[in-house]
């Protein structure tokens, strides 16, 4: 019998339940269920994180705050916990959705992340308006209104917490990357075409590795897939709930 089981949400590091605000509204009323987003440890309304931690560590956290089971969509580092919940908790995810995410970075790629996390410790507003100027790329049309409530989010943020969470995005997915091939949960990854971190191709890597997942490519946008492109990733959403479960009847 259908039990409605609610849509969670995690976003990404140095963000928090904030950025979800355009999609969470639209969510509800496409899917029709309760839709929660939640601020990993260390961000946003959570005590800050006071020394290095794993990515085991933030999803053992996010599992004890979770209403039950429920539907798992993650946002870049809020991905990987979701990854992570769906490997080693998976009485708790209904599904999983996979969003801007990285996935088994290249050698390339981990010195390019390496670097800005380098940057962030030695400039960390410096670092901010890099990934402002990152997602958000002049012709966006985002409104500033936007842009300034997530430079905002970004600036309040512990600067040490902030690294260790960063730390966590930056190496974590070698780690999940090893054991996604044991996720069982129904499975989408989605990204912006021009996502010049978790690219396109990451996407690929990702529904290659998780058996049964689907991709979708959203274009004309980067990295804030939520926050530039909200009614189609709620529709992509919807659609992936709705049609994983029809058989299964969550």
């Amino acid at each position: 019998m259908e039990t409605n089981l609610p849509i969670v949400l995690l976003h990404g590091v140095g963000l928090d339940r904030s950025m979800w605000e355009q999609l969470s509204t639209r969510l509800s009323e496409s899917s029709g269920r309760t839709v929660l987003a939640l601020d990993l440890p260390g961000h946003g309304g959570q005590p800050r994180l006071e020394q290095p931690v794993t990515l085991a560590e933030l999803a053992d956290d996010v599992a004890s705050r979770l209403p039950g089971r429920a539907h798992l969509v993650g946002f870049s580092l809020g991905a990987l916990v979701a990854q992570h919940l769906a490997r080693f908790r998976p009485e708790l995810a209904a599904s999983l959705t996979s969003v801007s995410s990285v996935c088994r970075r290249t050698p390339q790629e981990a010195a390019s992340v390496a670097s800005r996390l380098d940057n962030a410790a030695a400039d960390f507003p410096g670092s901010v308006e890099a990934s402002i100027e990152r997602w958000f790329p002049a012709g966006s049309g985002t409104d500033a209104g936007t842009l300034d409530g997530i430079r905002s989010t970004l600036l309040a943020n512990d600067q040490q917490s902030y690294l260790h969470a960063y730390r966590v995005f930056a190496t974590a997915d070698a780690e999940i990357g090893a054991e996604l091939g044991a996720i069982a949960v129904p499975s989408l990854a989605v990204t912006g075409d021009q996502d010049p971190g978790s690219t396109p191709e990451m996407t690929r890597r990702l529904g290659e590795a998780i058996p049964g997942a689907r991709t979708a490519v959203v274009a004309g946008t980067r990295h804030m897939l939520p926050v530039q492109r909200p009614d189609e990733l709620a529709r992509l959403i919807t659609d992936f709930i709705y049609e994983s479960n029809q058989d299964s009847h969550d």
